[in-house]
């Protein structure tokens, strides 16, 4: 069943619809400075299953994408800081993840082809003088906190550009400056939950001037909150929250002639990586887990609690390369727009698995997108810019909130 490809055509027809209703939504909320979403692409649903409002993957994308992102920097950053002219990037402190660290050195050499200063470093990187990329070592400049104020040699920069998740908490001196994203939107206080929320209306809107079911562009989605699941009661009554949730899925998939077992994923409603994922087909197969199991489910970045659990339809990926491994896209957006693509393809996992994991290969679109890349700039580019869309308005509410 291809249901949503199958209306390809429709979505084209309505492309100048689209685009009036997309720049008047992303005129009434604060757009991301950047973002990325992997996608899956069932067929007859193809869907946002994860929104990075700090993206960690840019030097996967094409290179001959690069003087699009840098414009598209340049468009946001002089439109939303005016009068900008040094860019600091705050990065995380994966000192010892060399494919992080080509990602730094990706977005700083954009940055400066977008005729911006950029300097690279924070509090936390203060011994190294550089760090170990992919391509060769990344500078670092030294960074000193002086109350609200973040100083390099002395001096504020114009912006500084958040690539840190603040899932440990806010970091310090950053309180006299314009910071993108805004800190609100790190995982200190974000959650997942609260993105689909702001995505389904989205949906809604979308699927109306298409004339099609909503369900085919948003992976079905609860919160199982004050889950204690080091306590049996509480396991139990996730349990019984996965059955009912699965129930649902099967009785749509039923009407739909879609033949497949559904499935569950359970995430902490907090980033985490990739990490701390678990598929299940029952409530059952859930309370079976070892100890070791749920230990890995409750793990959170930081050593954070997890209380909290995004309970997420687990939508299977159609695309596979020759030899049979699962691809999944993953889209990287600036100032809201689909601006490049990277596939990532995993031999050891299947068709419903995450494919996040370290035996994941990375091949940007300008490899395969003949291969892949079909919808890219249909469905795909639609339903990432609508996870943009709803990234904006979860920054509205954190901040009237």
């Amino acid at each position: 069943m291809t249901f949503v490809h199958d209306l390809t055509q429709k979505l084209e027809d309505n492309r100048e619809l689209i685009s009036e209703w997309m720049a008047k939504k992303r005129s009434e909320v604060p757009i991301p400075i950047y973002g990325s979403v992997d996608i899956r692409d069932a067929g007859w649903k193809v869907a946002v299953v994860d929104a990075n409002h700090f993206p960690a993957g840019f030097n996967n994308t094409s290179p001959e994408d690069e003087p699009h992102l840098s414009a598209l920097l340049r468009n946001h950053i002089k439109r939303k800081h005016e009068g900008c002219t040094w860019v600091h990037l705050y990065p995380e402190s994966h000192t010892r993840n060399p494919g992080y660290v080509e990602n730094v050195a990706t977005i700083k050499r954009l940055i400066e082809a977008a005729g911006f200063r950029c300097t690279v470093g924070s509090p936390e990187l203060e011994e190294h003088g550089s760090l170990d990329g992919i391509t060769g070592p990344l500078k670092l400049d030294a960074v000193e906190i002086e109350g609200d104020n973040l100083l390099i040699d002395g001096e504020n920069p114009c912006l500084v550009l958040l690539n840190n998740d603040l899932t440990e908490g806010m970091v310090g001196g950053l309180g006299a400056h314009q910071v993108s994203p805004p800190p609100h939107m790190g995982w200190q206080r974000r959650r997942k939950s609260e993105h689909y929320e702001c995505l389904q209306s989205y949906v809604n809107e979308i699927a109306e001037i298409l004339e099609i079911d909503p369900w085919h562009l948003l992976s079905s989605w609860f919160v199982s909150e004050d889950k204690c699941l080091e306590k049996e009661s509480c396991r139990q009554m996730l349990a019984a929250e996965v059955d009912e949730f699965l129930a649902r899925i099967e009785a749509k998939y039923q009407t739909l002639g879609i033949d497949r077992e559904p499935v569950a994923f359970i995430k902490n409603d907090r980033g985490t990586y990739g990490l701390g994922i678990m598929a299940v087909k029952s409530g059952s197969e859930l309370l079976n887990l070892s100890n070791r199991k749920f230990k890995r489910l409750m793990y959170s970045k930081g050593g954070v609690d997890v209380e909290n659990f995004l309970i997420q339809e687990g939508v299977p990926t159609a695309i596979n390369t020759d030899e049979g491994a699962p691809v999944e896209p993953v889209v990287y957006l600036v100032d809201g727009e689909a601006a490049s693509w990277f596939y990532r393809i995993n031999a050891k996992k299947g068709e419903m698995e995450n494919l996040n994991s370290p035996s994941a290969e990375f091949k940007p679109y300008s490899e395969v997108g003949i291969q892949f890349g079909e919808h890219a700039h249909g469905w795909h580019a639609l339903v990432s810019e609508l996870s943009m869309l709803a990234m904006g308005a979860e920054s509205q509410k954190q901040m009237e909130g």
